[in-house]
């Protein structure tokens, strides 16, 4: 904070003025409970708020005194159940000649939370919110007691179940994924039951028996028996591109068709997910096409980081959405580390230990600490903007933002291709006008020629030629591209300028 340009400042969820003309002001607890069970922020203690939301120095009479006072009470456990603060974090300030106490409250380390006063979690534990303070309800409590442990909340051992009630399809399609990233591994021989148990998906129970920990459940059960362990147990991915319909795909959990497991839902969210990345045409050295770029690497990591950091005794379940400015990832739960340490890395600490385990054997996600400053490096590196995580409160939620639009020129990939990558020449158009025409719809023939003819085909011009709906013509396009017919050109998915032309695969 610039105490020069204190009268600017307006309180926030991160800033509290406190006039404190009678005395140390008993509010002040219940503002350290929910700062430092929040993110963190600063009281300032001999200021009050103007009408217009600045903030006016009163000043204090005695500061040395109540500076005192506040220090002798912040150590007593019946005023705080942890002082979070240190001898650093409060000082007297002088502010046009009055005297201040800025108080720098951290956000508190997960296994000291919940931070609450007057001897008492139940009525004495606050956040804080865009609102202001707020005393928490029971299960936020509950959330951050079990965020305590020093035990990842995935190993527990479901002893009503046997690893036979776990779907043995999904196991298979994991065992698949990791031999490849693990030929000849001795773990690749195993017996099922073997495999699960040094993996973490499984343990022995009490009763000397194998039986399937919440890892397991969550990763490879289905849908029906997890929500037995979980009752609010959700998985929820939307395509919401455009205004025409409500969403033009979705995948849930609770649809009986497939599993329901977290790891099957990864691997249909990210097939999906994955067309919104745009791949360059690229060539190996073997003359074979490049099919992914670092983005994809970044998706995965985004991917797994909320799957793996998802409470799911929690409420509202993971949410995973395409939408036309990017990718969003929001699951129940905070980060466990605060905002600018996730950005540092460094700091390995899934809130499901087990899990992230389980994807990092498939060379899915990062038990370095580095995961989500890879994933930064690699999102932008590929083109894209910079990544952006969010924490909110009531309810507790993380999120991952991955935003679509392009922060370099479209032709970004081609004026830059690396010396693996192999450039085509442009051959005959003409020639071309026969090649797929067998294998095209009517409106895909139409789109093909105005390519060819034009130069480009926008979904603007093929509903007119077509005369048909923007959101059909716009789906021609695409499937068009994922043919590898055409191929999209644009900044990002909402650039009025954007086209498809003939892909470079169909010139020689």
């Amino acid at each position: 904070m610039d105490l020069t340009k204190f009268e600017t400042y307006k309180e926030n969820n991160r800033l509290e003025a406190k006039a404190a003309q009678g005395g140390l002001p008993r509010s002040i607890w219940e503002t350290i409970s929910a700062f430092a069970n929040t993110e963190g922020g600063v009281i300032v203690l001999g200021a009050k708020e103007r009408k217009d939301g600045t903030l006016e120095v009163v000043g204090l009479d005695d500061a040395d005194k109540m500076l005192d006072d506040f220090w002798n009470a912040a150590h007593s456990t019946d005023k705080l159940s942890c002082c979070v603060m240190s001898d650093k974090d409060a000082n007297i300030e002088s502010v046009d000649g009055k005297e201040l106490i800025v108080v720098e409250v951290p956000r508190a380390d997960r296994h000291l939370r919940p931070i609450y006063m007057n001897g008492n979690p139940v009525t004495g534990t606050h956040r804080r919110d865009h609102k202001g303070d707020y005393r928490c309800a029971t299960n936020e409590i509950q959330a951050m007691y079990r965020d305590a442990s020093d035990e990842s909340i995935d190993t527990r051992i479901h002893e009503n179940l046997t690893v036979d009630d776990l779907f043995a399809e999904t196991i298979g399609s994991y065992r698949r994924s990791y031999e490849l990233h693990h030929s000849g591994h001795a773990w690749a021989d195993l017996p099922d039951e073997e495999f699960l148990c040094r993996i973490g998906a499984a343990k022995a129970g009490s009763d000397g028996k194998v039986h399937p920990t919440s890892a397991g459940l969550l990763m490879f059960g289905e849908e029906w028996r997890i929500m037995a362990e979980f009752p609010h147990y959700f998985l929820d991915y939307r395509q919401e591109l455009g205004t025409d319909e409500r969403w033009q795909g979705r995948i849930t959990s609770q649809d009986d068709s497939w599993s329901g497991n977290v790891f099957d839902f990864y691997r249909r969210v990210f097939n999906n997910m994955k067309q919104a990345i745009n791949v360059p045409f690229r060539l190996d050295e073997n003359s074979e096409r490049i099919d992914e770029t670092e983005a994809h690497d970044a998706l995965r990591e985004a991917l797994a980081n909320c799957l793996t950091n998802a409470d799911y005794n929690e409420r509202r379940g993971v949410v995973f959405l395409w939408k036309e400015d990017g990718l969003h990832f929001a699951n129940p739960g905070g980060f466990r580390v605060g905002l600018k340490d996730a950005y540092i890395g460094g700091n390995s600490d899934p809130r499901n230990e087990t899990m992230m385990k389980m994807f990092t054997l498939i060379s899915v996600g990062e038990r370095a600490g580095g995961g989500i400053p890879d994933m930064v490096k690699k999102w932008t590196s590929a083109g894209y903007g910079r990544p952006v995580l969010t924490e909110q409160v009531n309810p507790e939620r993380s999120s991952i933002f991955l935003p679509l639009e392009s922060e370099e020129d479209p032709d970004h990939y081609e004026q830059n291709q690396g010396t693996s990558s192999t450039s085509l020449t442009h051959g005959d158009m003409s020639a071309l006008l026969s090649i797929p025409n067998a294998q095209l719809s009517d409106n895909e023939r139409i789109a093909f020629r105005l390519a060819i003819e034009e130069g480009r085909v926008t979904t603007a011009m093929l509903s007119k030629n077509a005369e048909i709906s923007k959101l059909t013509a716009n789906r021609v396009l695409k499937h068009l591209a994922d043919m590898e017919v055409l191929v999209w050109r644009g900044r990002n998915k909402t650039d009025p300028s954007q086209y498809y032309e003939i892909s470079e695969k169909l010139l020689g």
